[in-house]
């Protein structure tokens, strides 16, 4: 059993907060201590003592930045009823372009995840994707959720969505994505009973 995380100190909160909304600008590829430290009045050695090492930093960033999509998700829960209306209510959130920095950041994470898996994004993308078919499972009618069929269904609504997001962060075209959203939606409302 391992033991609960301290609360992390007022000082901490507050720099990673500011490294979050720095990251949120900048990205996170080319990350490196001093910059941060330099945006966010502190320095390295305080970024290290808090963080451990830039990774560590990496990682708390991506923390946060999960903390921000599950509470964009968690209203799901009690909101909608099936995957065409939790698809979406999802996609009007991402369409909104002051949405866009995290976004791209969860984008850069989520790829970064793929490819650098024993670094500092490791399992990111497959915490992202569980979380959210956790949630999409929290949409369907109970009979449905349980089965097969639905898992495939969620697995479409999520792929609908993350393609559909990753083709708005590059081409900004969203009335043309959105009416793909929409039509795949249709499909969702329209798959055979279970």
């Amino acid at each position: 059993m391992t033991a609960p995380e301290p609360t992390p100190s007022a000082r901490k909160t507050e720099l990673l907060e500011a490294a979050y909304a720095y990251a949120l600008e900048h990205g996170l590829a080319d990350l490196s201590l001093r910059p941060v430290a330099a945006a966010i009045g502190s320095s390295p050695r305080v970024l290290m003592f808090l963080f451990g090492n830039k990774d560590g930093l990496v990682k708390a960033l991506l923390a946060r930045a999960r903390v921000d999509e599950l509470a964009m998700i968690e209203p799901l829960h009690s909101s909608v009823s099936g995957l065409p209306e939790a698809v979406a209510h999802v996609w009007t959130w991402l369409a909104v372009e002051e949405h866009r920095p995290l976004l791209r950041l969860w984008a850069e994470a989520y790829a970064r995840s793929l490819v650098e898996p024993d670094g500092p994004w490791g399992g990111f993308a497959e915490s992202t994707v569980t979380d959210w078919l956790a949630v999409l499972a929290t949409c369907q009618p109970e009979p449905e959720r349980t089965t097969e069929q639905g898992l495939v269904l969620r697995t479409l609504a999520l792929a609908t969505l993350r393609g559909a997001l990753l083709d708005l962060l590059a081409t900004g075209d969203a009335a043309r994505i959105t009416a793909a959203v929409e039509l795949q939606t249709g499909v969702l409302a329209t798959s055979p009973e279970v």
